[in-house]
């Protein structure tokens, strides 16, 4: 399927003013395809000749203008069209394939009670594959669709549906839209309703998952009611569209989609197990992301996908921001800084690493702009926001983000419309700001050089980087009536320029014990400490009062690894020293995270590799030690526990007991979890895997039991799970994720080890057969990462010059080995 690209695309909006589309669904034609007719109104400013995007599995019929035109004519995905001046009408009708892999029309049928859901994902280009379009974001248009369902499902869309008898359901029209914002999902659906501020507001999600929803729905209203109301506070424009749902549908690629008037979310945001208040806090702050979304990227839309950064960025600093301003959860900022700032700091390292706002000739088509959709386009530009308001101030931010959306409210802008906004309301330098943050890549380092003299002390801020950054300074002692832990002193604020360095600052008195910069986290660069504050830090950071200022120590450390300047057991030892003293379960979330996928996974090897699970095993029940049934952290340390586990013992006395000791007592999620660890230390078998699942007949359990079944330690077993992954394309997406995330495996690298060398000709070949979506779950949890080493390298670096290699699957690929090449590199430095 060719890519748009942005030339055919500017030529296209050029000759084209669209308005409307007429859209009719039969899902009621059979389980591998749906009718889909498309009626198109539209002028042709000039006459020209253009196309129309449309993937069939056939075309029935094509008529302009009433005129058939010959559905051979069609080309991949792209009809022609010869066009005079002036109104015209496309109409199309075709059969269109059902979806496995999450794009289009996905399709899914429940193991657990046989009933099937079909709902859209759009994003990008794929529009054609339910319905004619011109596919791209500035086309706007007005959208009416027209769906026949079977009789006892409901049908959900952008707009409030009306039934009309007979399984048929009309959506009521759209304001102007892009096209890949247009929805539907439909199913025997469960939902919950309620109205707000006027307007229909409702939940919605398989009947299977009914009393989970059902359990938590009050929870999930109303964090939609208070982040309604905060930013209707916030935005002079009101909500743009007629209702609000939100669906949580199943094998969902993403978190969720935005999707005006009905954003879908991956439904294992409806908890089946138990979680931690961080995991409700991250489905609080998808809630409050999506709905960000209404407005940016809804009601104004970028002009081309070199701007993506203005629809993911914003909504992922205002999701943040927003919870933490309008809901219970006050500490949002700290697992924004602990878990999610490093998928940024790590994407901007790598050589497939891009500025937030690329300039337009470095996104050439939409199969180089879905490569962007990563830690830059959201972590790092979320960062960068919020550096802005932290110079700019929030009062002039706000205003300018207004007067954005006024301009261009149902309609599409760029980078240079957005900063000419904030221009408006300030009498600062954006455009200089923009250049500086926005078009350049990579991470700024912050040194602290301190000197002392009698009764002062000076700092000195070596700024590694090309980007101003205002930041601030904590200043913390030890307490003299405990020294664990640490007292702040009034803090400073430095603002250190672009280029040159800034003014030593002189403070009178001792120098503090610890001295931190970025205290608060608010801008983005990676931070050092001197020698002394290291030491303090060493010893007493569970005693910092702040968990946004532990959260800065912690990456600290993180960087420090990465970089090679700290050993990954030192990491280790001030994990094992104080995580068991931590109250923020984001913050051990994190901590293990990182230490027991990076650390012990990739950064050490065989002996050393045993005693760091060894070490996460120790302080996981350090914390189990200090924890009661029902605290975060508690949770938080059983599963790491479980997958730090290098023998069965422990594993299998809680299984048969059906609890952990002084609980949690073990629900499916946890169950599945131990079954899957115990099938990589050869402590279970196809028959236990098969029980579980005859327990658990969910989805979820389908998938536990397909990851259980690739982890074993048995030549067939892996044999068959490769099949599975590779040889066919039974596997749906979810299931493919299941399935490689249990099939690599560093305890089991001999019976691994022939694998290797089909693993890139096999995931190339996969990539150009099932698209993007598998591409990139190929290169993602397919990777062979638990065999790091330089033969793996080197294959690896052989295969991205394949001639059938994709977008997708280069730039996973791409970095994929510059996280192994990292790995290598600590290692030999700290062997």
């Amino acid at each position: 399927m060719p890519a748009l690209t942005r030339d055919e695309a500017q030529t296209r909006a050029r000759l084209l003013d669209v308005h409307h589309y007429d859209i009719e669904l039969d899902l009621t034609t059979g389980d591998d395809h749906f009718r889909s007719a498309t009626t198109i109104r539209f002028t042709a400013r000039t006459a020209g000749t253009t196309f129309v995007e449309l993937k069939p599995a056939t075309l029935h019929r094509v008529t302009l203008d009433g005129q058939p035109l010959d559905p051979a004519a069609l080309d991949d995905n792209r009809l022609p069209l010869t066009l005079t001046p002036g109104g015209h009408e496309l109409h199309a009708e075709a059969d269109m394939p059902y979806s496995r892999t999450g794009e289009g029309m996905h399709r899914f049928t429940d193991p657990e009670d046989g009933e099937t859901y079909l709902y859209t994902q759009l994003f990008m280009d794929d529009v054609q594959r339910v319905f004619t379009a011109f596919d791209q974001p500035d086309l706007k248009a007005v959208f009416a669709l027209t769906v026949t369902a079977p009789p006892a499902w409901t049908v959900l869309g952008n707009g409030i549906a009306h039934p009309l008898g007979d399984g048929r359901w009309r959506l009521a029209e759209t304001p102007l839209i892009s096209t890949y914002l247009v929805a539907v999902a439909a199913g025997p659906w469960h939902s919950v309703r309620t109205e707000h501020d006027g307007r229909p507001f409702g939940l919605h999600c398989r009947r299977s998952l009914a009393p989970y929803l059902d359990a938590d729905a009050e929870e999930i209203l109303g964090i939609t009611r208070a982040c309604y109301d905060r930013y209707h506070e916030k935005f002079t424009e009101p909500y743009p569209f007629d209702s609000y749902d939100q669906a949580f549908v199943p094998e969902f690629n993403a978190g969720a989609m935005e999707n005006p008037g009905l954003v879908t979310f991956r439904d294992e945001f409806v908890y089946r197990s138990a979680v931690t208040d961080t995991e409700r806090q991250t489905r609080a702050m998808v809630v409050a992301h999506e709905m960000a979304h209404m407005w940016f990227g809804d009601l104004v839309t970028l002009q081309w996908w070199d701007d993506i950064w203005l629809n993911e960025s914003f909504a992922e600093y205002m999701g943040f921001q927003t919870l933490t301003e309008a809901t219970a959860f006050r500490d949002t900022w700290t697992d924004f800084g602990v878990n999610r700032k490093g998928w940024g700091y790590d994407a901007d390292q790598r050589p497939s690493t891009h500025a937030v706002a690329p300039h337009p000739d470095a996104v050439p088509d939409t199969a180089s702009a879905l490569l962007n959709f990563d830690g830059i386009s959201y972590a790092k530009g979320a960062s960068a926001l919020r550096q802005l308001v932290a110079w700019l101030g929030e009062k002039d931010f706000l205003a300018g983000i207004n007067d954005h959306f006024t301009r261009h409210r149902f309609g599409n802008a760029t980078l240079a419309d957005f900063l000419d906004s904030l221009a408006r309301t300030t009498s600062r330098d954006v455009h200089t700001w923009a250049a500086h943050w926005l078009r350049t890549t990579g991470v700024d380092t912050l040194t602290p050089q301190v000197t002392t003299a009698d009764d002062q002390w000076q700092l000195t801020v070596d700024h590694d980087g090309t980007r101003p950054h205002h930041i601030a300074l904590g200043l913390y002692d030890h307490d003299p009536a405990d020294p664990t832990r640490l007292v702040p002193r009034e803090r400073a604020e430095l603002d250190l320029p672009a280029e040159g360095t800034a003014h030593p600052l002189t403070l009178t008195g001792p120098r503090p014990d610890l001295l931190l910069l970025n205290d608060d986290d608010l801008t983005y660069a990676k931070v050092r400490l001197d020698p002394a504050s290291w030491d303090t830090a060493l010893r007493a950071l569970s005693g910092l009062p702040e968990p946004l200022t532990r959260a800065v120590l912690w990456n600290a450390a993180r960087d420090m690894v990465r970089d090679g300047e700290l050993a990954p057991t030192a990491y280790l030892d001030a994990a094992r020293t104080h995580l068991p003293h931590e109250t923020d379960n984001a913050l051990v979330q994190g901590v293990l995270s990182f230490a027991r996928t990076q650390i012990a996974d990739l950064y050490l090897t065989g002996t050393a590799r045993t005693r760091a699970l060894a070490t996460l095993d120790a302080l996981c029940r350090d914390i189990l030690d200090r924890t009661t049934p029902g605290q975060g952290p508690r949770l938080t340390a059983v599963r790491a526990l479980v997958s730090s586990a290098t023998t069965p013992t422990t594993l299998r006395t809680w299984l048969d007991a059906g609890t952990v000791p002084d609980g949690p007592a073990l629900d499916p999620e946890l169950r599945w979890r131990i079954l899957a660890r115990l099938a990589v230390l050869g402590a279970t078998d196809h028959t236990e895997i098969d029980a579980e699942l005859t327990r658990d007949p969910s989805a979820t359990g389908r998938e536990g039991a397909a990851r259980c079944h690739a982890a074993l330690p048995d030549p067939a077993a892996k044999e068959a799970a490769w099949h599975a992954m590779f040889a066919t394309d039974d596997l749906s997406n979810y299931l493919f994720t299941a399935t490689a995330t249990g099939f690599w495996q560093p305890e089991q690298r001999d019976i691994l080890t022939p694998y290797l060398t089909r693993y890139f000709p096999d995931a190339i070949a996969l990539a150009a057969r099932r698209g993007p979506a598998l591409a990139d779950a190929a290169g993602r949890y397919a990777f062979p990462l638990a065999l790091a080493d330089d033969t793996t390298l080197s294959l690896g670096e052989e295969s991205l010059h394949h001639p059938d290699i994709t977008p997708a699957l280069r730039r996973k690929l791409t970095d994929q080995l510059d996280d192994l090449r990292r790995a290598l590199t600590i290692r030999a430095a700290h062997a």
